[in-house]
């Protein structure tokens, strides 16, 4: 099975399947741009399942796809019916937008994908605007009700948290779980290097918890995942606390990533990438793949070191990483 170093189990596999995005958030796409990769760099279906199939074989039984954002991606239904078919998976998840989920979801949901993670930073139409540069909030609103009705469940709000942005929503974002089965996840902004205007601020998700623990008790729930869960006593839904800076959860992390070029980075902060794209392109066996996934299982990080290094350093923008 896929162990690292420090004992830690990976069990979790994110793969993206594109670089292109429907969004320009600003947090996310600096203001130069970022060069798109040319289509013939981009893994085809068949690379994915190949590499998802010997992932699995030894121990991968989660895995989520990311983009940029994946909806665009044609017959993206297919390549979540295909993964769904390998022996070993038991959670298969898709983290989008929202803007072309109304589109989508009943044939996501027929195609047996069960959750899905929505991300979404402001339940103001203007902020939204303003944040993602595209006037799509009425489109993201849409697919969320869609999403309800094809029955994706849980559905996730990941809810990246700003300083002087969108700190004066987090009560609000936390009160729709009192009437929606939603799972309202509130993420610390992690700085990924320079070049973005403006430059936002992150802030301890302690803050927020007190301010909503503050209005009425949280209890906690269990889980399994990177999110502290509450939930408040009368509420459908839950809350999530996920704070990679404040409360670093690197010792327990058990993910790997596949970017859309078809390189394995064993953390999402390290330059530290395995080029598996090449690997299959040059006829690469089963064998060899399973090596390549070992090496890099081996040298991942005990963390992500933010607070070591500067961030800029790091060559990859996130859509090039993926989500």
């Amino acid at each position: 099975m896929l162990t690292d170093n420090l004992n830690r189990k990976i069990d979790y596999l994110r793969i993206s399947v594109t670089d292109r995005c429907n969004l320009r958030c600003r947090y996310c796409v600096p203001s130069a741009g970022i060069a798109k990769l040319p289509p013939q760099e981009i893994l085809s279906y068949e690379e994915i399942l190949k590499i998802a199939r010997i992932a699995t074989a030894k121990g991968i039984s989660k895995i989520r796809i990311t983009g940029g954002e994946p909806l665009i991606r044609r017959d993206l239904v297919f390549l979540i019916k295909e993964l769904l078919r390998l022996p070993g998976i038991g959670d298969l998840g898709l983290t989008t937008n929202g803007v072309l989920l109304k589109e989508f979801a009943l044939s996501l949901a027929r195609a047996g994908l069960r959750r899905v993670n929505v991300s979404l930073d402001s339940l103001l139409p203007d902020r939204y605007r303003w944040i993602t540069k595209r006037d799509y909030y009425s489109r993201v609103q849409e697919g969320l009700i869609e999403a309800e009705r094809a029955g994706l469940s849980p559905i996730k709000l990941n809810v990246v948290a700003l300083q002087g942005f969108n700190d004066d929503e987090l009560l609000k974002f936390a009160l729709l779980t009192k009437t929606k089965g939603y799972q309202v996840r509130f993420i610390e902004y992690m700085p990924f290097g320079d070049g973005y205007e403006p430059q936002f601020s992150s802030f301890s998700l302690a803050e927020a918890f007190s301010t909503i623990n503050r209005y009425q008790k949280l209890y906690p729930v269990q889980g399994d995942g990177v999110a502290e869960l509450y939930r408040f006593p009368d509420a459908r839904g839950e809350l999530g606390f996920i704070s990679p800076i404040s409360r670093c959860f690197c010792p327990s992390c058990r993910r790997i990533r596949l970017t859309a070029d078809g390189k394995l980075r064993n953390c999402l902060f390290s330059d530290e990438e395995i080029d598996l794209k090449c690997a299959l392109r040059e006829g690469g066996s089963d064998a060899e793949i399973e090596q390549l996934l070992f090496k890099s299982v081996r040298k991942k990080p005990p963390g992500h070191m933010l607070q070591d290094r500067s961030i800029s350093n790091y060559h990859r923008r996130m859509p090039l990483i993926g989500g």
